[in-house]
């Protein structure tokens, strides 16, 4: 009895803590025949039969290329159900999916997309991290502090001084018209090596149509874009703002 309880325990723990728990029934080339089936019910219309993005939709905010995305597959399930704006994005472009599918088909669709748009991320994503400079041990002790001050000089004229994707130059940018949509980085689902890396090669590089969010690589070294993605991680993601 006490084994069950515990058992009973640590999964009501692993769903109350992680909402990208889930079980399903079906094998991987089950979930590939169904994640397809959906994609071109529902997604290839704005990601395009290959996931390479339909350019030519009138949206302010263009789709991700699936084929360049950073997310892992359990970011994309993420997505899938809760939309990109549960997880920051500005814009409301690509919508939550919960209440048109169930868990099972969320996840074959984001299984479908890593596995036959993206197989190479993570051989993709190491491989950047591997090459890039590791951390000193002083670098590392500093790292929060030298990251402040990088992102409030840099990353807070878009992002905002809270990280809450409010600013200025936000506004600025609607008044003039030429729309710029910063994420609200203390939702954000990136890891601190994938925010590493979204700062390093930009956006574009990444997937993204529009090249608001610049290769930071020419004006900041390895060492502090990592110093600055240690910031968003551990302070300001304490600050998750409230969604609006």
């Amino acid at each position: 009895m006490k084994k069950l309880i515990t058992s009973l325990f640590i999964f009501s723990t692993l769903l109350l803590s992680n909402e990208s728990f889930y079980s399903h029934d079906l094998d991987n080339d089950e979930m590939l025949k169904l994640g397809e089936e959906l994609y071109k019910k529902t997604c290839i219309s704005c990601h395009g039969e290959n996931g390479e993005t339909n350019r030519k939709m009138k949206l302010v905010v263009k789709p991700r290329e699936l084929r360049k995305t950073i997310l892992t597959q359990d970011q994309s399930y993420q997505i899938i159900k809760h939309g990109a704006h549960h997880f920051g994005a500005h814009a409301d472009i690509m919508p939550a999916f919960k209440y048109v599918y169930n868990d099972e088909e969320i996840s074959s669709l984001a299984y479908y997309i890593s596995n036959v748009f993206n197989p190479n991320r993570e051989t993709k994503v190491k491989k950047l991290l591997i090459e890039s400079k590791k951390l000193s041990d002083q670098e590392k002790k500093n790292a929060l502090s030298v990251g402040k001050n990088i992102f409030q000089k840099k990353c807070a004229l878009c992002h905002g001084i809270k990280g809450n994707g409010k600013s200025k130059f936000v506004e600025e940018s609607k008044a003039n018209r030429n729309f710029i949509y910063p994420y609200n980085l203390t939702r954000t689902l990136l890891s601190k090596d994938q925010i590493f890396l979204y700062a390093k090669f930009g956006g574009h590089f990444w997937g993204t149509d529009k090249k608001d969010m610049p290769s930071w690589s020419r004006k900041f070294n390895d060492a502090e874009l990592k110093s600055v993605a240690s910031y968003i991680q551990e302070e300001i993601k304490s600050m998750k703002a409230p969604l609006k």
